[in-house]
Order: structure tokens, then sequence, then C-alpha cells
């Protein structure tokens, strides 16, 4: 690699309101190509174990109210400071708000468990999508990686991985192939991403 290209690695927010997995997937992979680094995990639940894995792998965390997100500038204030080339959001269950969305257009990203447009809107998230798919019989179902607009899962699709729904398949089956997906694709789409941006 030629020491003209890019001096400093682009920078990487990541929301989420679970367990992790993904942010933690994407942070490691991060760190191993170098091409950009996740500089801080954000999350609306306190108790979320996504913060816990921040910390062990000594990563900013940082947690907000709802207040903080929808009534005040306070998270997007945070954002202008940190100067993200992209925002990632990896099982985060709350609608982003247009001022955010605002200020970085095409900058954030949403992963969803489910081949949208089928199987997105509120509420459906982690078990609650595996359940419809295997209620509705589905032949298929999949990875959806969008941009983000003002609602759920509605933003223009990046990327899609579709994989077939055998004869036996259970919810904890259906599950941990899709969580296979998300952490074989979703660093990749990022980083192609961030390569293909105009961004500096």
């Amino acid at each position: 690699m030629s020491a003209s290209k890019r001096t400093s690695p682009k920078k990487i927010v990541v929301f989420a309101s679970g367990s992790g997995s993904n942010a933690e997937n994407i942070i490691h992979y991060f760190r191993a190509s170098g091409t950009a680094q996740v500089v801080s995990i954000m999350s609306n639940k306190p108790t979320a174990k996504v913060l816990k894995r921040a910390h062990k792998l000594n990563i900013t965390a940082l947690c907000f109210d709802r207040d903080a997100f929808y009534n005040s500038n306070d998270v997007l204030h945070i954002l202008e400071d940190t100067n993200p080339d992209l925002i990632v959001l990896a099982g985060f269950l709350w609608l982003f708000p247009p001022s955010i969305l605002e200020k970085f257009p095409n900058k954030v990203i949403n992963l969803h468990p489910a081949l949208l447009p089928k199987f997105g809107g509120k509420g459906m998230f982690g078990v609650n999508v595996h359940q419809a798919v295997l209620d509705n019989k589905e032949k298929e179902t999949g990875i959806t990686i969008h941009y983000v607009n003002e609602k759920y899962d509605d933003g223009q699709i990046i990327f899609q991985k579709a994989f077939p729904i055998s004869s036996g398949e259970t919810l904890e089956s259906l599950a941990e192939k899709i969580h296979e997906l998300e952490h074989r694709h979703f660093p990749e789409v990022i980083e192609n991403l961030l390569e293909s941006s105009t961004i500096d």
C-alpha cells in the first residue's frame, strides 16, 4: 500500500440496543483491516450488553435517553463533534430523528434480518422477524442493509443476501443462519461504502 494513501482511518459510530454481537464483529473487522475504526458505541438502553462489550474493547460507550434523542440536540451535537464518516445501526430499535438524518445525509445505514420490503416496520426486529417469516411459510429469507430515512426499514436498499428456508427450519436455526450472514457481510458492505465515498 502506498504511504500517500489516506493517513488516518475513517470513523464509524455504531448505534445498538441489544447484545452487540454485530457491533463487536465490526470493531474486530476494522481493527484487522485498518481502513476504518469504530470510534464510539451509542445505545438507548443502559442495560444493553453492547455497552459492556464496548468497555471490554476500549471503545467509547455512550448511553442516552429518549429526551436527549428526540427533544433536544444532545445526540446530534455529540455526532457533530465526532464527525463520523458513517453511522451504523446494528440492532438499534428507535426511529432516527430528522435532525440527524439531515446533518448526515446518506451516512446512516441499518441492518435488517429479513429481505425487505417484506417483514419490515415498527416492531419487526430479531425474533419477531424470524417468527413472522416462519409463520408466513416463506421459501427464503436473508438480510438487508439499507440507508436510513424517517420511516422504519424504508430507505434505499444497499445490499441483500438470501438463502432458502429448509423444511425443518426452527426459530433457532433461522436466527443462527441470519447471524452468520450478518457477521460475514455487514463489515464488508460498510468497508465498500467507505472506500467508494468521496469523503476524505
